[in-house]
């Protein structure tokens, strides 16, 4: 199932064993309770992964955040903020950066105004100070990113694998891209397949589900991007889309696989030129002065630029993201649909976990 665009570097393998020995010694620590977790009265939901890059792990999250919102569940997001500028712990506002806060955390008070986000590298931190905050009081946290933070121990584990790229085919850093073991996947009571593609055969589910060697105890899921409307980054001056099927488009990404979506803007127009950075990308200047020469280029009256949700949260308040550029920038949304007809036994294990461990009684006698 290995994408065949991806390399493993064989002749790295000496130092990914080196790599390994430290990874296995500190997880044998926590193990063996010479490192010690933090358990938490509170229901802990981690969203991980083993591999660096992205598996999906914002849009994932974003789905727990509607499910418990929509059950009247006081949800807050914890992450370590990955590349912001600053340092400790921060409580989001409206005011928040990206810079501030990150780029994922930022992406998700913008679109979840009415939760809690915080960043902290110290997670534990992180939630005693969410545990703190009354009227309303938290009921549950979701953990962005944090498998290996395990000094929280968390309540329930998901740990997300890119179907292109599942665990069982990587190695360890530096060779490949796997943080840890693939062993490390036994911690996980939740395991998605993430990113499938829309023509994924039944025979598919069968030999992956046979490839990972999951337990009992864990749950199997599948999932795949689903994508929304345009949206312009800027509304009060945004030109508009063309629905001809023959728009210009400079598909612009700072993510770690941008693959699929150049696939799913080439399913409405051929003329797609992608300008790729790296995940996370901190854009600058030079950059940006870089997208609107090749924006430039493309033909007048049909061209437009298409970004990521995690890429217009660094571009929108960018100082030095021309005018002329910013009524032809459009966002792609995107949300995950689960596969299977799981939608629904997915959603009641996650909900009956929370109200299970809730402190609040109200939730927890529903």
């Amino acid at each position: 199932m290995r994408d065949a665009s991806v390399k493993i570097h064989h002749w790295l393998y000496p130092l990914s064993w080196l790599y390994g020995i430290g990874v296995c010694l500190r997880n044998k620590l926590f193990d063996w309770g010479w490192l010690r977790s933090k358990s938490f009265d509170i229901p802990v939901i981690c969203v991980g992964n083993l591999a660096v890059g992205g598996t999906g792990k914002t849009p994932h999250t974003e789905y727990l955040i509607r499910l418990l919102q929509n059950e009247g569940i006081n949800v807050a997001a914890l992450s370590r903020g990955y590349k912001r500028k600053s340092k400790g712990y921060i409580l989001a506002t409206a005011e928040s950066s990206a810079g501030k806060i990150g780029d994922e955390p930022y992406q998700i008070k913008s679109k979840f105004p009415d939760i809690r986000v915080a960043v902290d590298e110290d997670r534990c931190h992180g939630i005693e100070q969410l545990l703190k905050l009354k009227n309303p009081a938290v009921d549950a946290v979701l953990l962005d990113d944090a498998f290996q933070h395990r000094r929280v121990k968390a309540g329930l584990n998901i740990l997300l694998t890119d179907f292109h790229r599942l665990l069982c085919d990587d190695v360890l850093l530096p060779a490949g891209r796997l943080r840890e073991p693939a062993g490390g996947k036994n911690r996980a009571q939740i395991v998605i397949v993430t990113k499938c593609p829309d023509n994924i055969k039944p025979i598919d589910f069968n030999i992956i589900t046979k490839r990972l060697h999951l337990y009992p105890y864990q749950q199997l899921y599948f999932s795949k991007f689903r994508y929304g409307s345009l949206i312009p980054l800027f509304p009060e001056i945004g030109k508009g889309t063309v629905c001809a099927g023959n728009e210009q488009v400079l598909l612009v990404t700072g993510i770690a696989s941008p693959a699929p979506l150049v696939e799913e803007v080439k399913a409405h127009t051929p003329n797609v030129s992608l300008l790729a950075f790296g995940d996370h990308h901190d854009f600058s200047t030079k950059d940006l002065q870089l997208i609107e020469e090749r924006f430039l280029q493309l033909e007048k009256d049909k061209r437009m630029i298409i970004t990521t949700e995690k890429d217009a949260t660094r571009l929108k308040n960018h100082p030095a993201l021309s005018e002329t550029l910013k009524p032809y920038i459009y966002v792609l949304p995107i949300k995950i649909e689960l596969l299977q007809n799981q939608q629904y036994i997915f959603n009641q294990n996650i909900i009956g976990y929370v109200r299970t461990y809730s402190r609040n009684r109200s939730l927890s006698e529903r």
